[in-house]
């Protein structure tokens, strides 16, 4: 069928790899004679790519149908990802939804839509997330400085808090050799940097007997892409080597991204987690030794069923004592089909896990503070991002930092050598 003249609009929720298969099927989108455009320019057709980590999706999902026919109520609307996968259903029964895509289904859009745009019955397309094999390789495009680059898919680790696996199925990737095409592929845009991204990317490899760090060193060859970083590892995937290699690589980024989800073992135990805390300590010891000037940033969980008060306070020194650079906090959410969900007798009240996250947010707030000061009157390579902002524009290290100068068109998506002055009253530090 030919789409010519028809525009469409894209939604996404959630996280990097979200972005990188909504950007790769948007590209499908404008091969067969669609227009990208905004949300509120009167597309004919929208499609919403959904999370399952929030225990929002469902409001948010609704919002955004809505919004979606305000705009254009004779559009025909789309809803994909993980969400789309876990509650078929309950995503149908919304009012003004034409089609539900599951995991196996919704790189398969553009043939769908031409068998069922006219159609006045719900599609929805489903299937037993174990019957998932297939990895569609994905990378995110329209952002001139980075691309978030899909090497991996799905999780066999079945943490107790998580429905990922059941959204995303079996750990799954493609051979080096086709990886690398793809990224050869994004090094023929102007894109400077790649973020390697997936659901447990230390897991790549795991069906064709290959490893992530045989992956990485092979893009590390690849001619045209300046910078990598490593998005997300676990701690027990993220090996000396892989972290060796990364200190004496000249296009990965001194940056590690390591879950860590509680700093007590209880926890880490009821939680599924395959590392104690003593592990985590040596993984975040050897990276500075290596690297002192790495940026490492952390995840974690707050208000996991069985989290006493002082369970909590063991992670909030665990953490504290840690030489990391951030930290992303999560607010533990019930999630149906877990195993956490089943324990109701240790249960966190919702003001007390709110009070714990304010209380690590402002420990991660002192640990980016002070991992800046730190960085005060050095030398580093900035990558500069091409928006402009009130006559600013801002960049970031290799190590991470988010730096700041007055806006220079020429400066748009170049690296260029700084040396960091001191800290804005906004936490971002200016150049010279």
């Amino acid at each position: 069928m030919n789409f010519s003249g028809k525009k469409v609009a894209f939604y996404t929720l959630g996280c990097k790899l979200n972005f990188s298969e909504t950007s790769t099927i948007a590209r499908s989108f404008v091969e067969n004679g669609f227009t990208k455009v905004d949300f509120n320019e009167t597309p004919d057709v929208f499609v919403i790519n959904t999370c399952s980590v929030t225990e929002n999706a469902d409001k948010k999902c609704r919002q955004l149908v809505k919004k979606a026919k305000k705009v254009n109520p004779e559009s025909f609307i789309a809803v994909i990802g993980c969400y789309a996968q876990l509650k078929p259903e309950e995503i149908s029964n919304i009012e003004g939804v034409n089609m539900v895509l599951g995991a196996n289904d919704k790189f398969k859009l553009i043939e769908h839509l031409e068998n069922n745009i006219h159609s006045h019955n719900k599609v929805v397309l489903n299937t037993k997330i174990n019957t998932v094999k297939e990895f569609s390789p994905s990378y995110s495009a329209g952002d001139r400085t980075r691309s978030f680059l899909k090497v991996q898919d799905g999780c066999d680790y079945f943490c107790s808090f998580c429905t990922i696996p059941l959204a995303r199925g079996f750990s799954r990737s493609n051979t080096i050799a086709e990886t690398v095409k793809v990224a050869q592929e994004v090094a023929q845009t102007d894109v400077k940097e790649v973020v390697l991204t997936g659901v447990n990317i230390g897991d790549f490899g795991k069906n064709t007997g290959e490893t992530f760090f045989d992956l990485i060193k092979e893009l590390d060859k690849v001619e045209g892409i300046e910078r990598y970083r490593i998005s997300s590892i676990e701690p027990n995937l993220l090996t000396n080597e892989i972290i060796d290699f990364v200190a004496s690589s000249d296009k990965f980024m001194p940056h590690f991204h390591i879950p860590l989800q509680s700093g007590a073992d209880k926890l880490l135990e009821a939680m599924r987690r395959r590392y104690k805390t003593d592990l985590y300590n040596e993984r975040v010891e050897t990276i500075k030794n290596k690297m002192p000037d790495a940026c490492i940033g952390v995840d974690v969980i707050v208000g996991f069923p069985g989290e006493t008060d002082e369970l909590f306070e063991e992670t909030y020194r665990f953490i504290n004592e840690l030489p990391v650079s951030y930290l992303h906090v999560f607010t533990y959410s019930e999630r149906a089909n877990t195993t956490a969900v089943r324990d109701t007798k240790n249960v966190v009240p919702k003001h007390v896990r709110a009070e714990r996250s304010k209380m690590l947010h402002i420990l991660s707030d002192k640990k980016k503070r002070a991992f800046y000061e730190s960085q005060l009157n050095k030398s580093w390579k900035v990558l500069w991002e091409s928006e402009e902002n009130h006559n600013e524009m801002y960049g970031f290290t290799d190590n991470y930092v988010k730096v700041k100068t007055t806006y220079n068109p020429q400066l748009a998506n170049t690296i260029k050598e700084v040396q960091l002055a001191d800290i804005d009253i906004d936490g971002i530090v200016k150049v010279v």
